[in-house]
């Protein structure tokens, strides 16, 4: 019974750790959504209105980015704009990185070089994304 309790909590790390990478991914989205939703819970809206217009803002901001980046013709601008995801995305990850490995690694300097590259991985994967839906919607909006 033990060992199952063993494998189980190695299942939900890292299913909570890939949850983590995703958030950190989409950092400016998940953070507008959230900017939104508490200004609309403190203005009176409720909890179940807060949501919602939380979710809203959120998705608002990752699909205006990505329609955004797709449909302009400068590099210069499209690389700007994905800046604008790529960059809270790779601080997340910064923080995301540093605070698990707070509980297990010792050294401050190791932290710090291991959390460098956490944050150079999720920005890496956040550029990925970010051009790769700009690609698929560059297809779509030519048709028109």
């Amino acid at each position: 019974m033990i060992i199952i309790g063993i494998i189980l909590s190695f299942i939900a790390l890292g299913f909570f750790c890939g949850l983590l990478f995703l958030l950190a991914v989409h950092a400016l989205p998940v953070l507008a959504g959230a900017t939104a939703a508490l200004f609309a819970y403190d203005t009176g809206a409720g909890p179940i209105g807060a949501v919602l217009v939380g979710m809203i803002v959120g998705v608002v901001t990752l699909v205006g980015g990505q329609i955004a980046v797709a449909a302009v013709r400068s590099s210069l601008i499209r690389a700007a704009i994905a800046l604008l995801f790529v960059v809270p995305a790779a601080i997340a990850g910064y923080y995301v990185t540093r605070g698990l490995l707070d509980i297990s690694v010792p050294a401050e300097g190791w932290r710090d070089a291991l959390a460098l590259i956490g944050a150079i991985i999720v920005g890496t994967a956040a550029w990925t994304r970010t051009c790769a839906a700009s690609c698929a919607l560059t297809q779509v909006i030519r048709l028109f």
